[in-house]
């Protein structure tokens, strides 16, 4: 089966996770997806097959020389962003694109354009699936998980391509920060492996966001307004206030690269009481830390000018950046970006603005990059993919294991 006729199928399957869940999977219809696998990996004849009850999925391809290699692993999340529907999925593949706009939805008007999304024009002359419109495309991450199944098989129908022990892994609820929680990693046995979670072709990601998420809680004091006068606290108005003081200049729609931001992602409140969320990211373990207290001194600075409670912080550590477990193992990054250079593909290392399963899967002891799936505009209705992308891909795949041998 062609990457391309897998990820069809794959994208039939609704598998969008739950934020507000608290098993694992987040969602049942995510154990659909994994069951199909399960049995597809049994077809193809690979080994050491589990999966279980939080939709873990793990596989081997046993090695086919006696060499001692390195084990080491590939892995994709079943899941789809809870931003948009992936249900009823109605992909389209668009042949030879000409570098015009693309009609989605003629009913709805939806276009997807060239002068919205220049990078259309990267991959003139190439057959792109699109959704139709309505719902996400779902390559984030099927198309990884479709490029895994295709290398894989490729692998078993080339046993002259001498390979050591290779793991495959599919996991849940990678969109909702939750991928990598239950993920056995003394379970998946390998030195090292690379998540098929990226996006444009050649990218090579090994730096991410450090992660937290901060809550502020804010107690006013409500009296008639006509008798308010040295007696009102507006918790609204401190909320407000509490927003202004941070830099306006340092927010994710002012930033880019390796800046980092405060991302207000959500505001309620009355005058008795009031509540700020928000998400702190930056590379830069020590900026990171700054931008933390920053939020502790205003919380302080606001306590101080009213009075003590007023302002409460709660604050919850996500994920670390994978650079201070992944960049001192360069000869995993070097394998990789030789694998891309010898198949064709020129690769670009980038900073993940955003979090990987990889960055938390190296803190638990299993080193693991990000590699590009091919697709583009994730999250929404406008997420489309090159087929010559996936199968690129899958060649990045084959050419590491083949690799790693002389390594």
């Amino acid at each position: 089966m062609s990457v391309l006729n897998r990820f069809l199928k794959y994208v039939s399957f609704d598998t969008q996770s739950n934020e507000t869940s608290a098993t694992t999977p987040s969602t049942d219809k995510q154990m659909n997806l994994a069951v199909a696998l399960k049995e597809e990996v049994e077809a193809m004849g690979l080994t050491e097959i589990s999966l279980d009850e939080h939709a873990y999925l793990m596989a081997t391809l046993p090695a086919n020389t006696d060499a001692k290699i390195p084990t080491i692993g590939f892995i994709a999340h079943l899941d789809t962003s809870p931003d948009m529907s992936g249900e009823n999925v109605k992909p389209r593949i668009v042949e030879n694109y000409d570098g015009k706009d693309i009609l989605l939805n003629e009913k709805e008007n939806i276009v997807l354009s060239p002068l919205l999304f220049p990078e259309l024009l990267c991959h003139t002359g190439e057959n792109l699936i699109v959704t139709d419109g309505t719902t996400l495309l779902g390559a984030d991450d099927k198309a990884g998980i479709a490029e895994i199944m295709t290398a894989v098989q490729y692998l078993i129908d080339h046993p002259e391509i001498k390979h050591g022990k290779i793991r495959i892994a599919f996991n849940p609820d990678e969109e909702i920060g939750m991928g990598a929680s239950k993920f056995d990693v003394a379970k998946f046995g390998c030195e090292w492996a690379y998540t098929m979670d990226g996006g444009e072709v050649g990218e090579l990601e090994y730096e991410n966001f450090n992660a937290a998420a901060a809550v502020v809680k804010i107690k006013g004091l409500n009296v008639h307004p006509g008798y308010a006068k040295n007696k009102m606290v507006n918790a609204g108005l401190i909320a407000a206030l509490f927003a202004g003081m941070l830099p306006s200049n340092e927010r994710p729609e002012h930033t880019e690269g390796y800046e980092g931001f405060f991302h207000l992602t959500g505001i309620n409140g009355t005058v008795e009481e009031a509540n700020l969320s928000y998400i702190v990211r930056d590379h830069d373990k020590n900026k990171f830390e700054q931008r933390l207290k920053r939020l502790e001194d205003i919380t302080f600075y606001l306590n101080k000018a009213y009075f003590q409670g007023t302002v409460q912080l709660e604050i919850k550590q996500q994920y670390r950046n994978m650079r201070e477990i992944v960049g001192p193992q360069q000869h995993i990054i070097d394998l990789a970006k030789r694998a891309m250079s010898e198949v064709g593909v020129e690769p670009l290392v980038r900073p993940i603005r955003g979090g990987t399963d990889g960055a938390q899967l190296s803190f638990k002891g299993l080193p693991c990059p990000n590699i590009f799936a091919g697709g583009l505009n994730f999250h929404g209705r406008y997420e489309w993919i090159p087929v010559q992308s996936m199968e690129k891909a899958v060649s990045v795949i084959v050419k590491i294991v083949e690799l790693n041998v002389l390594a």
